[in-house]
């Protein structure tokens, strides 16, 4: 897998400081997509020990919440390849932080059932995420005071509570804002 930047100050990405890992490859195209260049599986520089000990060494740090996957497309098979013994790093050593992923796969039709993204790696790769913000970016309905997302199709999703419910339970901040 390769990536192609790094965010270890990152504040729009997710709930609270988070670092932030743009993995490289989606087969989406989004019209209007931020982050065209990361389309390609091998732009950046390839996803090493190396890179996973830096952002490991990046998570330490008490102000950072978590962890949060873009792209790209985390949920691109060969990309859940290598996300998930990544992911158990994280869990083993940071079991306190959390883990946001954004894809444009929908949860329950293409995350849950057979489809392009669905693989031996789905499941796990899931039940390690704590927010999931699904759905293909819709320039059309691109929406700038969305918090975390960036069209307003687009759903962020707890997923924990979501595995456990089994039906789409939406997140909530743990903070409101404007308050």
């Amino acid at each position: 897998m390769f990536y192609g930047e790094i965010k270890k100050c990152d504040i729009a990405n997710g709930e609270g400081v988070r670092v932030s890992l743009f993995v490289s490859g989606c087969t989406h195209h989004c019209p209007g997509c931020f982050n065209e260049a990361t389309w390609d599986f091998c732009y950046g520089k390839e996803f090493t020990e190396e890179t996973e000990e830096e952002i490991l060494k990046a998570l330490e740090p008490g102000y950072i919440n978590g962890l949060s996957l873009l792209g790209g497309e985390p949920f691109e098979p060969r990309n859940q390849e290598a996300l998930v013994p990544f992911l158990r790093r994280v869990r083993e050593r940071y079991p306190e932080k959390n883990i946001w992923c954004y894809s444009g796969y929908l949860y329950d039709r293409e995350l849950l059932s057979e489809s392009r993204a669905r693989c031996e790696y789905t499941d796990e790769m899931l039940s390690m995420l704590d927010v999931l913000v699904d759905g293909r970016f819709v320039e059309s309905l691109k929406d700038i005071t969305l918090v975390f997302r960036g069209s307003s199709n687009q759903r962020i999703i707890d997923v924990k509570k979501s595995l456990d419910r089994g039906e789409i339970v939406l997140w909530e901040p743990k903070v409101k804002r404007g308050m």
